[in-house]
């Protein structure tokens, strides 16, 4: 990874280790935050110029995402863009997710009462999905322990049985090399490993929409937004634009910054970073007598351990606690003194 690009991006006053639960702001998109400030407290506001850069954010995601920009729908969260894949369901559909997965992509199809959800262990997936399964929905990377789902197993299960994939990038995509085609919908909440604020996150569909209905669709949506304003909008958008909601203007300011910074980067050079960095902790804690969770991923999480948290908390050391674990994650602004630091606190009597 080219350090040099990070230069003068991070200045953290914590030993940082939990990007799982948020990402840091680089310094430049804090300066386009400050400045985008600023402009709406001088009533110097350019919605058009604000546009043009929602969609230069549009498109460096898609870049990183690997796919065209036109199959990429921005908007503020990822259950409202889940919910257009759940809404788009017919009645009794069979939708299959793995056990413990995050809510915000379990809980949209949970609500709907006429749709069979089926959950099976992570590990599982793949020989769960059988003949009248109509979608797989799964984490890229588990929120609660890291674990990372085999997705080329679960894709070829899925296309043997003729379900569509719907896949939860929120705690991969920038860490994490994905092929966002390989898929039929991923969403992706930017404000963990894509260093955006929270109010960003992004929706892929197939060329031909997926069959999803723009049931949210405003004046934003429509081919010509500006000329949509008033009454029904008589075209939609050809692009997936046509699934957007209106994004928040701060957010995706400060989101196309961010992005620039990860596309310079890559995720494949991140990802190795923060590998080494993940199993140089896991080597650590494992002498130290625990038993993390194993795997390849950025996060990690160990069983047993939560009752640390607060000590590491005093030692202003960022980590966090999921379902009895503790979890750190690891990213490009953190060094193998940041793992050593936590290593040291765990360490303690």
């Amino acid at each position: 990874m080219d350090t040099s690009l990070l230069d003068g991006e991070f200045a953290p006053r914590t030993t940082y280790l939990n990007t799982a639960s948020h990402g840091l702001l680089p310094a430049r998109a804090a300066d386009a935050l400050r400045a985008a400030v600023q402009e709406t407290v001088d009533g110097r506001i350019d919605m058009v110029r604000w546009f043009e850069l929602i969609e230069r954010a549009r498109a460096r995601f898609a870049r990183i995402a690997g796919v065209a920009p036109g199959r990429v729908a921005v908007g503020s969260a990822v259950a409202p863009q889940v919910a257009l894949v759940a809404g788009a369901l017919p009645p009794g559909a069979e939708v299959l997710v793995a056990d413990g997965d995050f809510s915000s992509l379990v809980n949209p199809f949970a609500v709907r009462d006429d749709l069979k959800l089926r959950t099976a262990p992570l590990t599982e997936l793949p020989d769960a999905v059988r003949p009248g399964t109509a979608l797989v929905a799964v984490s890229a990377a588990q929120s609660a322990d890291g674990r990372i789902a085999d997705l080329a197993a679960l894709t070829a299960a899925a296309r043997e049985h003729g379900a569509r994939t719907l896949v939860d990038t929120t705690q991969a995509t920038g860490w994490l090399p994905l092929d966002h085609g390989d898929f039929d919908y991923t969403v992706c909440g930017a404000y963990k490993w894509l260093l955006a604020p929270r109010g960003v996150s992004f929706l892929t569909v197939p060329e031909d929409g997926g069959g999803l209905v723009p049931c949210q669709a405003g004046w934003i949506a429509g081919e010509r937004p500006w000329d949509s304003c008033y009454g029904p909008v008589e075209e939609l958008a050809a692009s997936a634009r046509r699934f957007d909601t209106g994004p928040a203007f701060l957010p995706y300011l400060a989101a196309e910054r961010s992005l620039s910074l990860i596309e310079e980067l890559g995720p494949e050079a991140i990802g190795a970073h923060d590998r080494a960095l993940a199993d140089r902790f896991r080597t650590g804690v494992a002498e130290l007598g625990h038993r993390p969770v194993p795997g390849g991923s950025a996060i990690v999480a160990v069983p047993g351990l939560d009752g640390a948290a607060e000590a590491l908390k005093e030692a202003d050391v960022a980590v966090s606690v999921r379902a009895g674990n503790l979890r750190a994650a690891f990213h490009l602004y953190n060094t193998e003194a940041d793992v050593d630091r936590l290593l040291e606190v765990l360490a303690r009597p």
